[in-house]
């Protein structure tokens, strides 16, 4: 590890340490996995991982959280949220995600009040500036504190510094919530979820290290790693085409610029 990654990693621990007493809201993702095996180090039993469950995260996230959590003996809780219920949600407008990080960030403040705990913290990174986060919005409403942006640690960085630290986390592709596959404005439902879910789990079957499948009613976008797409173009898409057909897509199209975060917010105009 370098002068630089040490630093910032020592700054990490200082910034937690401080805190005293934390509640983690844990993903099971690269980001919140570090965050939360830094403060289980440096905290101890002051530390509590929430692990958000609803109908916008797949079954394998949820699952990896908590065997995260047990394999690292942090103490956590499983909760319900209900996203879909909210109709400033579910209508898809560009600041989806204000309304999801609101209901969550409302519940977990709750929560750390209850068990004594001084900050609510996320697994936001210091990458994450860089693109659109109305969600950024409830987490200063709630004063959530994101450590790893404070420490400016990157997700490369967050990767390299979980490998050296032989953490399960470190390989796992980047996540986000199954409502980021839907355009602004497209209604977003529980069934045109789960269809989101089953395409991208039949993909990653099929070995590709990050998929994507960017939902358009009857039209699925497939978003693959730029050097991995000569690889899905030479695949059996005859495959690929019937079984997406089957969860209810009529046209399917490949990304030819590959994955790439935030692919949804380059229509956008964002009001500053």
């Amino acid at each position: 590890m370098n002068y630089q990654l040490k630093n910032k990693l020592e700054n990490l621990k200082k910034i937690i340490l401080n805190m005293q007493s934390v509640l983690v809201a844990y993903s099971g993702g690269v980001d919140s996995s570090l965050l939360l095996k830094i403060a289980k180090d440096i905290l101890g039993d002051n530390v509590l991982a929430v692990i958000a469950e609803s109908s916008t995260y797949t079954k394998s996230e949820k699952e990896t959280a908590k065997n995260f959590a047990k394999q690292h003996r942090v103490k956590y809780l499983r909760i319900k949220t209900n996203e879909l219920s909210n109709p400033k949600f579910s209508k898809n407008p560009q600041n989806r995600c204000y309304y999801c990080k609101d209901e969550l960030f409302s519940k977990l403040t709750r929560i750390a009040r209850q068990h004594n705990l001084k900050y609510v913290v996320d697994g936001s990174n210091f990458d994450d500036r860089l693109d659109y986060r109305p969600g950024s919005k409830a987490r200063d409403k709630y004063k959530v504190r994101s450590p790893l942006f404070e420490a400016k640690l990157t997700k490369k960085e967050i990767r390299q510094i979980s490998k050296e630290l032989c953490l399960s986390s470190w390989g796992l592709p980047s996540l986000a919530c199954l409502a980021s596959r839907f355009p602004y404005d497209l209604r977003i439902t529980n069934d045109a979820l789960k269809r989101v879910d089953k395409a991208e789990t039949f993909l990653r079957g099929l070995g590709f290290s990050q998929v994507r499948v960017r939902h358009y009613d009857s039209l699925a976008r497939i978003e693959v790693p730029q050097k991995e797409i000569n690889r899905l173009i030479k695949l059996d898409n005859i495959k690929i085409v019937n079984k997406l057909k089957k969860l209810g897509y009529n046209y399917i199209t490949f990304d030819l610029e590959g994955y790439r975060l935030g692919s949804m917010n380059e229509a956008i105009i964002v009001e500053v």
